[in-house]
């Protein structure tokens, strides 16, 4: 039952952090089911992936829309081009050695934070 509050706690602030930034769940969720959780890297993605079949952002994406921040046409084609290179990434991914696909992550993460930081 704990384990259960604290995913739920989890959800939450992750939800809040993404609502307000704007950045994928999944930046925080993997390094928090890793580090806090113990799972391994292809179980935190793998759960991290799950959390996008139902409408997660969809309170979010509403409270944007409202405002005129959402464009529905952009986000369908990515949606449709997430959809495929979901499934083509996934079998990639669990093809890879844990440790190989941890430090893809971690490269990945720190080429955004680069690019956020230091440029436009």
């Amino acid at each position: 039952m704990a384990d259960i509050a604290l995913y739920l706690l989890l959800g939450l602030v992750i939800g809040t952090i993404s609502g307000l930034i704007g950045i994928g769940g999944g930046v925080l969720i993997v390094p928090a089911l890793i580090y806090l959780f113990s799972m391994t890297q292809h179980q935190a993605q793998g759960t991290t992936l799950s959390l996008l079949v139902p409408p997660i952002g969809l309170l979010a994406a509403w409270t944007y829309y409202k405002q005129g921040f959402v464009d529905i046409k952009i986000a369908a084609f990515i949606c449709l081009g997430f959809f495929i290179g979901g499934y083509i990434g996934a079998k990639i991914a669990v093809a890879l050695p844990a440790d190989v696909l941890r430090k893809i992550f971690g490269f990945a993460m720190l080429l955004v934070a680069i690019h956020m930081i230091f440029f436009k």
